[in-house]
């Protein structure tokens, strides 16, 4: 690489991380920062930045990651398991979509390949908005969180197939377009099963081969290689690279590596990814979008109307209640990133003409913009759009129809979320003669709940009138068994101000979360490491003959201190990371004293472990364990301290010890 270009890429990426950090402030998402960063700096913008091949080129290896990453998510059981919302709804609304806008846009004089192509980019949402802002209203498992996450997924599958159909249209000499599509076509099949069948054969081995090496460095390349690889196949083929890293992304979906190497990948993704998306901030030509803006204002508005209606209709069609389906609709109005890959791959093999690629461009960047208020309130919009015959819908309905199936009932057990764990703890209670009542957004396991019996309703129990339906005021007692940090404080703070004697027992994954949750009024917190420890423990410790008696009161101590004593550990490399939460965890540390530390001679209170921010968790002379420590305790060479407290303050304490 040039200087010159190492120059421009470290340029991109200071003011692309002052741009995402703006943007985050300000709830966009980052794909627009990275778009704002290239039109800045671009061409067309200050000028400081060329649109070169060496951009160019790290941008389409982002675009190769992104594809990857795709195809790891896809299984054929997660397809089996959606097929009505994937194959049935996304394939009508990718093919009526996509036709409508190519048949529009070629009756207003676009050529035909370029009218397919805006057809297909204009078709596809934006499945990282969608499924992040579902993810964060608690809508991800809801009816119409079911139904878009489907159509994303077959969009996303449709994607390969313009990937194929793009390069052939450009590369049509004399032949028939039949004949070219029809290679075309031909030639990704063969790739594609050629591909599966070697991944099949030889991924997993090889991979079993690089694990058992225990070298996340030799993991990291061979994840790298294998997706390089595949796409270098495709490309060699005639066909895109993208298309490739799907395939190889698909054949390591079936292994049980996939969880690790999308953690390997995604630091690669996010960063090359994000030089895509300045790559195309850089083809923005703000003069000439302002001189058709009138036409942008148009096609924004027209082509949110027709996917919202498109998907409403399809929706209603397979009797999906009216609100329902206006909100999935609503949901996928936008247009997605996808659009910005197959956009680039069209003027590339220049089959768009600069001018209308400016205004597709204009109209993809401000349907993404108005995504995050449409879907946050798609549930207002739909219930407004909807009321004309005077019905509840929406979320008056989920209050109105919890309030009729509750009646009166009194000293209930309130249960939010009907998962397995939720699950569980209702047969207890039942099996005690108690009353529960359940509350969990997933359309499926309600029905099949109800049907067999159970006293389980639809309901977004983040919702303060929700909560007073299920008549929180007058239950026994509330138990969280959701799964995220942020909704679980969200219930919290609900509760509290609902009914604040209400007794709270919340699910905790981690004991970092522990504090947090008992400072936002849960009245225990159960983290399920620690208690599976103490299960575990409690086992031993009566097939060693303790009396049970005994092991039972010295499980209720360790609850009783808030699981106090089994949360000092000692770390290792597959505990310890570098993600926020690692570096605030507070960790076990064993520092031994050699001739010549500086801590040698002197006393446990000359060292002041407090001011470094740790405390001894204990002290171990000759290799015996120092019951009481006292502060004129004096160190030895060959004594040992275990150190309890943060990595960054146990570093600075132990660098203390060792050299003062």
């Amino acid at each position: 690489m040039e200087y010159q270009a190492l120059g421009e890429v470290i340029l991109l990426l200071t003011v692309a991380a002052i741009a995402v950090g703006a943007f985050k402030r300000l709830q966009l998402p980052s794909l627009l920062a990275y778009l704002f960063v290239g039109f800045l700096l671009g061409p067309h913008g200050i000028g400081w930045v060329e649109d070169s091949d060496t951009i160019r080129s790290l941008a389409e290896i982002g675009v190769v990651f992104l594809l990857f990453t795709v195809g790891l998510e896809f299984s054929l059981k997660q397809l089996l398991s959606m097929k009505k919302e994937v194959f049935a709804f996304g394939i009508l609304q990718v093919l009526l979509t996509s036709s409508s806008i190519a048949f529009f846009s070629w009756w207003l004089g676009m050529s035909w390949e370029a009218a397919l192509i805006t057809g297909g980019i204009f078709t596809l949402s934006s499945t990282a908005i969608v499924i992040k802002l579902l993810n964060e209203q608690l809508e991800l498992h809801s009816a119409q969180g079911r139904n878009a996450v489907g159509i994303l997924l077959f969009q996303d599958l449709a994607v390969v197939p313009f990937l194929i159909v793009i390069p052939a249209l450009a590369g049509q000499g004399e032949g028939s377009l039949l004949y070219e599509l029809s290679i075309a076509m031909l030639k990704g099949t063969l790739v594609f099963f050629l591909l599966l069948a070697i991944g099949h054969w030889l991924l997993r081995p090889l991979f079993h081969l690089v694990a058992s090496l225990q070298s996340a460095e030799l993991f990291t390349i061979t994840v790298l290689l294998t997706a390089l690889a595949a796409s270098w196949v495709t490309h060699a083929s005639g066909l895109s690279l993208a298309l490739g890293a799907f395939i190889a992304g698909m054949m390591m979906s079936e292994t049980e590596y996939r969880h690790q190497v999308e953690t390997d990948i995604r630091p690669f993704r996010d960063v090359l990814l994000g030089l895509f998306f300045i790559s195309i901030g850089m083809i923005v030509n703000m003069q000439t979008l302002l001189g058709m803006s009138h036409w942008v204002l148009l096609a924004v508005l027209g082509l949110l109307l027709l996917k919202t209606l498109i998907v409403f209709v399809i929706c209603r069609l397979y009797g999906v209640e009216k609100v329902i389906a206006m909100r999935t609709g609503l949901l996928l109005a936008q247009c997605g990133e996808f659009g910005f890959a197959l956009l680039s791959l069209s003027l590339f093999h220049k089959l768009m003409d600069p001018d209308i690629a400016q205004l597709i461009l204009g109209t993809v960047v401000c349907s993404m913009i108005l995504a995050a208020p449409l879907i946050r309130m798609n549930g207002k919009i739909a219930s407004w759009l909807s009321t004309s015959d005077g019905e509840i819908v929406g979320h008056e309905q989920q209050v109105h129809t919890l309030a009729e199936d509750i009646g009166e009932i009194k000293n209930h057990v309130l249960i939010l979320r009907y998962g397995r764990v939720g699950q569980n703890i209702a047969w207890f209670v039942e099996s005690e003669g108690f009353p529960y009542i359940a509350i969990d957004l997933d359309p499926v396991r309600v029905r099949e709940a109800r049907i067999a019996g159970e006293s389980v309703l639809y309901g977004d129990y983040t919702h303060p009138d929700i909560l007073m339906a299920a008549r929180i005021q007058q239950a026994k007692i509330v138990v969280i068994t959701v799964d995220q940090l942020a909704a679980t404080e969200k219930i919290l703070h609900q509760i509290k101000l609902l009914a604040p004697d209400v007794p709270i027992v919340v699910r905790g994954f981690e004991e970092s979360h522990l504090e947090l949750l008992l400072k936002a009024g849960a009245t225990t917190v159960v983290p399920e490491k620690l208690e599976a420890s103490l299960m575990l423990a409690s086992h031993v410790l009566i097939l060693l003959g303790i009396p049970a008696d005994d092991v039972m009161n010295d499980m209720r101590d360790v609850r009783m201190g808030h699981y106090e004593a089994l949360r000092k550990f000692f770390p290792g490399h597959d505990t310890v990371g570098v993600s926020e939460e690692d570096v605030n965890r507070a960790i076990l540390h064993s520092v031994q004293i050699d001739e010549g530390d500086f801590a040698v001679d002197r006393t446990i209170g000359e060292l002041q472990l407090a001011q470094l921010d740790v405390q001894l968790d204990t002290l171990r002379k000759d290799g015996i364990r120092v019951e009481l420590v006292q502060e004129d305790t004096q160190l030895h060479a060959g004594d040992v301290l275990v150190l309890y407290g943060k990595p960054d303050d146990l570093a600075r304490a132990e660098m203390y010890i060792l050299i003062g």
